[in-house]
């Protein structure tokens, strides 16, 4: 079987359902958490795919210039490789912003606001030849918590899904590397934990219990929209899906 390397940065934003859909879709998952001392590995040698998890962290260099966390150098040298590589990789709200900044892409605190909550953003016209896009609804159903965004993509990268406050959403880089500014991993659990005593939604003046709420109402809508997206990545990792979307050149930054 198959395996994935799940990277996982913060203990309270684990696989959950993603976790599931892809085991449905036969990888075998292997998680690493160095937010706990787990060393992340030189290179991808064995691995099928990568998914970078999300987290409290930020992307970008904390006030004296020091990482968001120790690890990120390491792990951005690893997403620069699996691009390189050809690495199926999946990254997801901070891990997007990881695969951004790693690229030479921009990440700040985003200049509208948090983004909280069950929401849909549009598919873009380049999504109609990705391999992954190219299935997901046009306006398909996500789930959001992010005080930070991407504001410049990466040189080369194809912007795939957007929203009026946030542009970039939805990213691929070469031909099997995607990023997602939203979450599709959580389920109400996940949701409840972040929400118990958030200085966000304090900040936002919401109810934590009808955000909870909100989010509940919305996961199986996210469940049809994401759950195909997670197994014909899978399916991608396991050579299983026919690979016909244009090849794209990108700038080699440094291994």
């Amino acid at each position: 079987m198959a395996t994935a390397l799940v990277i996982e940065n913060d203990p309270t934003d684990d696989l959950r359902r993603l976790g599931e859909w892809l085991t449905e879709g036969g990888l075998e998952l292997r998680v690493l958490r160095p937010h706990a001392g787990d060393a992340l590995p030189a290179d991808l040698d064995g691995y099928a795919a990568l998914v970078v998890l999300g987290g409290d962290q930020q992307a970008y260099p904390l006030a004296d210039d020091s990482p968001g966390a120790p690890w990120f150098p390491a792990l951005e040298g690893l997403l620069r490789k699996a691009v390189r590589h050809r690495v199926p990789t999946l990254a997801i709200c901070l891990g997007a912003q990881l695969l951004a900044t790693a690229h030479a892409g921009r990440v700040e605190r985003s200049p509208s606001g948090p983004e909280i909550g069950p929401t849909v953003v549009g598919r873009r016209d380049a999504a109609e030849t990705d391999p992954l896009f190219r299935y997901v609804p046009l306006m398909p159903d996500v789930l959001q918590w992010h005080a930070d965004e991407i504001t410049e993509l990466p040189h080369g990268a194809t912007l795939l899904a957007a929203s009026t406050r946030y542009p970039h959403q939805a990213f691929r880089l070469g031909d099997r590397a995607w990023g997602l500014q939203f979450h599709i991993e959580c389920d109400t659990a996940m949701i409840a934990e972040w929400s118990h005593d958030s200085a966000t939604l304090a900040e936002l003046g919401y109810d934590p219990e009808l955000v909870v709420a909100a989010c509940d109402r919305a996961m199986a809508d996210v469940e049809e929209a994401w759950q195909p997206f997670a197994i014909r990545f899978a399916a991608l990792a396991l050579g299983e899906l026919g690979d016909d979307s244009p090849r794209r050149s990108l700038p080699l930054l440094g291994a």
